[in-house]
């Protein structure tokens, strides 16, 4: 944890001095303009991708160029720093910017996903229960991220073990999020997880191996797990413009929903098909339809603070967190209540 805290304050440092020169040396913002980093690429975020593709954006009046961070450490770096105004991320980065007594500190303010995103590839073929985890090895992720958080909360209330024993459940976090399955390929691990567009690239690779299930089956909770962040200078000075980012993400979400709800998925996969390259819309179909299976969608966009106390209990679980976190002081829930 330690060596977690010292990297990240350092990253932190580095990003705030690089936000203090790129102030200096650009003229007045225009802030139609949103840079947004994302933390990967995944259908999981299927709706933010809709609202651009469908022009739901510039019906709000904004214009919006998408970077990938390939982490949620990654993500908030570039918000500290100025490169990015709005992040879609892990909130549990906000967690960790509090612990490092950022002075401007980043908030939540609109609500994403709601439970994991991840699936559970595997070697050993297509039947699966969490047991089959014991005396095994799965690839999870970073250290400190959600997803691998996440996957221990849930090996955990189980009632297994993380370790390397005979009788314990070998949980990597070794790996950066965009290694996973190239250090899945290569290793002897027999498990690992990945968001969707990974996990059926990655089977479709390799014949040989199974998409066995999805993390979401295995937490019985609310999850509030990526959502959009701004610092909170900026939610201050431009709250009617992140109010219309908002609207236009809710534009999106609405029209997936209407697609799921009237049997209408390839309508559905034609909306994201721009953002995906080298997919199908058949293989959009099958993603987008997983995603609704584990209702992955936030409908309100509002992470309420029963959903963030149990983002708390992960964090506390997997030993991340250091000191009290205030609901209040890193969530803005005022602008996605504004929402009809």
């Amino acid at each position: 944890m330690k060596k977690l805290k010292l990297t990240l304050g350092a990253i932190l440092c580095c990003a705030i001095a690089l936000s203090t020169m790129l102030f200096a040396a650009c003229g007045e913002k225009d802030y139609t303009k949103i840079n947004l980093n994302e933390v990967t690429h995944s259908i999981f975020y299927a709706p933010l991708y809709t609202a651009i593709n469908m022009g739901y954006f510039e019906e709000e009046g904004l214009d919006i160029t998408l970077t990938n961070g390939g982490g949620s450490n990654v993500s908030m770096t570039a918000l500290i720093s100025g490169s990015a105004d709005i992040i879609l991320a892990g909130p549990e980065t906000v967690v960790y910017t509090q612990q490092e007594g950022i002075t401007d500190q980043p908030k939540v303010f609109g609500q994403l996903t709601q439970t994991d995103g991840s699936f559970i590839v595997s070697k050993k073929g297509a039947d699966f229960q969490i047991s089959d985890l014991v005396g095994e090895t799965i690839i999870g992720g970073r250290a400190g991220g959600l997803p691998a958080m996440t996957l221990q909360y849930a090996i955990e209330n189980a009632g297994y073990e993380i370790g390397t024993g005979s009788n314990q459940v070998n949980l990597r976090t070794d790996v950066d999020f965009n290694s996973i399955a190239s250090e899945f390929e290569n290793s002897s691990a027999n498990y690992c997880t990945l968001f969707e567009p990974n996990a059926s690239n990655l089977v479709a690779a390799h014949p040989e191996y199974h998409i066995v299930g999805a993390v979401a089956d295995l937490v019985d909770t609310n999850i509030p797990y990526t959502c959009f962040i701004a610092k909170n200078s900026y939610l201050e000075k431009h709250g009617d413009i992140a109010e219309k980012f908002l609207k236009a993400i809710k534009k999106g979400y609405n029209y997936l929903k209407e697609c799921y709800e009237n049997d209408k998925l390839e309508d559905a996969a034609l909306s994201l098909i721009d953002s995906f390259d080298g997919m199908t819309v058949e293989d959009l179909k099958i993603a987008v339809e997983a995603y609704y299976r584990i209702s992955a969608f936030s409908p309100n966009l509002i992470m309420s603070e029963e959903s963030f106390n149990t983002l708390l209990e992960i964090t506390e679980n997997a030993g991340m967190l250091n000191g009290n976190t205030n609901y209040d002081s890193i969530i803005n829930t005022e602008i996605a209540s504004k929402l009809s």
